[in-house]
């Protein structure tokens, strides 16, 4: 019986998978290490620009690399793309002035952005439907196993190495995750006729992504010229993203649409909650940042968990399961408004933030079959960068949103339980907006031959 682990996929398997978990593992990595990098630079009044280059070029590269993977084999696009990203890894790692870092951070954020999407791309080629499951519950680990071991590994580093270590270190394991994809299986894909996407869309990803950096750069200053950075980065992101994300995206229309505007329903309402909760257990109830993270740790125990077990149920139809995971992390993210109730000292957290990440475990890996699932070989390229870009923006959007809630009240010396309630409240609006919308995600037309599809996996 084939499986992702078979002689005929195992290396592509292996390759894909640690593409995967270098790039999350980075990005995980950075934030521990960039205190002492901007400390040895002296760039204290640089310290948010590498994190935003990395974000703007991201978005750039997810189109470029979608645009590659509709016109030609993906697999020369990813070993461009893995190259710029190890460059930019090289030159964040000998930067001896924060314009070298900021310049080295965004020349990874353009690869990695090329490379995440062309290996959706890869995975639509060369799985079929039925491992596709099993594949995204891999790729869930890949993305979630960094956030575990990412900080404390990158800390270690830096104490007993230095910052550099952390960019450096990365680079013989970026070739070797490379070399594995590069000569498993054949690379016969017929390259496509370039008439076919005339234009690239590349300057509406720039427009887009320094939208979301203004809109980011606004809620951290949170004074009378964060207005005009708010009004310039809404009318930019929305002018970029009218360009990037199929017609009928933001209305969740039948098909492809549902499915990208799913990716960033979870991924808003996931991540505003996830970038909040240690914040609220330090303020609220003192915890240490060390233990305030650990109930993060129980949330990625659980993504990871029902991210294995819906790939061994490729029988059950993924708006399904879809369903499910928004119905579980909406109750997760209700239920995580009692980590604010002082009488309880933020224990709950723990229980209720592992349902949460069951709900992702669930939802992520479902997006990520039903977009392959629906995608037509020569739009899977656009549209896996449609999908990136979704969750990109739909991340940024609701951290920055939950965080201006939430900070506003500490600054203000109000309380903040009602800020909390009021942050979990609109987090949660995505979330439930989700279930709805998880239907959807396959068309009516299609929903016979995928029932066919789904029987035959059994």
């Amino acid at each position: 019986m084939p499986g992702i682990w078979d002689a005929g996929h195992r290396r592509t398997t292996i390759g894909l998978l640690t593409l995967v978990t270098l790039v999350a593992f980075e990005a995980m990595a950075v934030g521990t290490a960039m205190p002492s990098a901007v400390a040895e630079l002296d760039g204290v009044a640089w310290y948010a620009w590498p994190f935003s280059a990395f974000l703007v070029t991201s978005v750039v590269g997810m189109v470029v690399g979608g645009e590659v993977g509709d016109r030609r084999s993906p697999r020369p696009g990813v070993l461009a793309g893995v190259l710029v990203f190890a460059l930019g890894l090289l030159i964040a790692g000998i930067a001896q002035h924060m314009a070298v870092l900021v310049l080295g951070r965004a020349v990874q954020g353009l690869g990695a952005g090329v490379v995440i999407v062309l290996l959706y791309v890869i995975a639509g080629q060369g799985y079929s439907s039925e491992l596709r499951p099993r594949l995204f519950g891999a790729f869930a680990a890949g993305w979630v196993l960094p956030a575990l071991i990412g900080p404390l590994a990158a800390g270690l580093i830096t104490t007993h190495v230095g910052w550099r270590g952390v960019f450096l270190f990365l680079l013989p394991l970026v070739g070797a995750g490379l070399l594995l994809l590069l000569t498993a299986g054949s690379d016969d894909a017929p390259a496509r006729e370039p008439a076919d996407h005339p234009r690239s869309k590349a300057p509406y990803a720039l427009l887009a992504g320094a939208g979301i950096a203004a809109l980011q750069y606004a809620t951290q200053r949170l004074d009378l010229a964060s207005v005009a950075l708010v009004v310039v980065g809404v009318a930019a992101l929305a002018l970029g993203l009218r360009r990037l994300l199929p017609a009928g995206t933001v209305r969740a229309r039948s098909g492809i649409p549902a499915v990208i505007a799913s990716r960033g329903l979870l991924a808003g309402a996931f991540f505003g909650m996830d970038a909040l909760l240690p914040f609220v257990l330090t303020e609220q109830h003192g915890w240490s940042a060390a233990t305030a993270g650990l109930p993060l740790t129980a949330g990625a125990v659980g993504w990871v968990v029902a991210a294995q077990l819906q790939g061994r149920r490729a029988d059950v139809p993924r708006q399904r399961v879809l369903r499910a995971g928004f119905l579980l992390l909406a109750l997760g993210l209700v239920a995580t408004a009692t980590s604010a109730v002082p009488a309880l000292g933020g224990w709950p957290a723990y229980l209720t933030w592992f349902v949460a990440g069951v709900g992702m475990g669930l939802g992520m890996p479902s997006v990520g079959v039903l977009l392959l699932d629906q995608s037509p070989e020569d739009e899977r390229g656009a549209n896996s960068a449609a999908f990136q870009i979704s969750d990109v923006t739909a991340s940024a959007l609701c951290v920055g949103l939950s965080g201006v809630l939430v900070a506003g009240a500490a600054d203000g010396g109000g309380a903040l339980l009602p800020a909390v309630l009021a942050a979990v409240a609109v987090l949660s609006v995505p979330a439930l907006l989700g279930v709805r919308v998880a239907g959807r995600t396959v068309p009516p037309g299609q929903e016979a031959s995928a029932a066919a599809t789904t029987l035959a996996a059994t």
